[in-house]
């Protein structure tokens, strides 16, 4: 990118993937959407790391989604003229903090892939994410995306969709939390929030709900 001086700061032209971006980012505004929230326990996807090498917590969720996506096929849907377009396959595209800006690299088929598989793909995509080396190919044809910022301490957000998709889930940070059990009463355990947005064109909230507790069940089972 080519930056211009002028008065007190310069002007960055968005190019490339950047641009279509915030092309994007224009459209989801014009979505009517809505928001559901559920807490999940993060204690088994805490022990992933230890279990699985190379894998995270985010893969944990990356998975626990592609599982729901399977079960719940209006949220792997786009949405364009007036119409629904629902998907066989789950490109999961991932939300990754790059030196030039927000990146959403895709992980292709990925309810075909094991926990093993999609750490593998989400480690090479963020490094090229990072290094400047996706190509079109990495981020196009996605059908669902997850924004985790919990890594870097924000507690709960609502992600923007990103358009055509229908929804877009956003993970904030795992904390300790006081919370009840039926067999011993309260206790703490590691507590993170998902938040769904979903396009209402597209998805109603019965629906949403059914889906964000099928990742909430996967992810507090992984």
């Amino acid at each position: 990118m080519t930056s211009t001086p002028v008065k007190d700061g310069t002007v960055t032209p968005l190019k490339g993937i950047r641009r279509t971006a915030a092309r994007r980012m224009v459209s989801a505004w014009e979505a009517p959407v809505f928001h559901l929230a559920v807490e999940a326990d993060m204690g088994a996807a805490l022990t992933v790391k230890g279990r699985i090498p190379g894998a995270t917590v985010t893969d944990a969720i990356l998975a626990a989604c592609a599982r729901a996506l399977g079960e719940h096929p209006a949220l792997n849907a786009h949405y364009g003229d007036e119409a629904v377009t629902t998907f066989g396959s789950v490109n999961l595209g991932m939300a990754v903090d790059t030196p030039a800006g927000l990146m959403v690299p895709v992980i292709k088929d990925a309810a075909n892939l094991d926990i093993v598989g999609i750490a593998a793909s989400r480690r090479d995509l963020a490094q090229r994410a990072r290094e400047g080396r996706l190509g079109m190919a990495d981020v196009s044809d996605g059908t669902f995306t997850v924004s985790n910022l919990g890594m870097m301490g924000i507690e709960y957000f609502d992600a923007i969709l990103n358009v055509p998709q229908v929804a877009i889930l956003a993970v904030g940070a795992t904390r300790q939390e006081y919370v009840g059990d039926g067999d011993v009463g309260a206790v703490w355990r590691p507590q993170a929030r998902l938040t769904l947005t979903c396009d209402h064109r597209a998805v109603d909230g019965a629906t949403g709900a059914r889906f964000l507790n099928s990742v909430k069940q996967h992810l507090e089972s992984i």
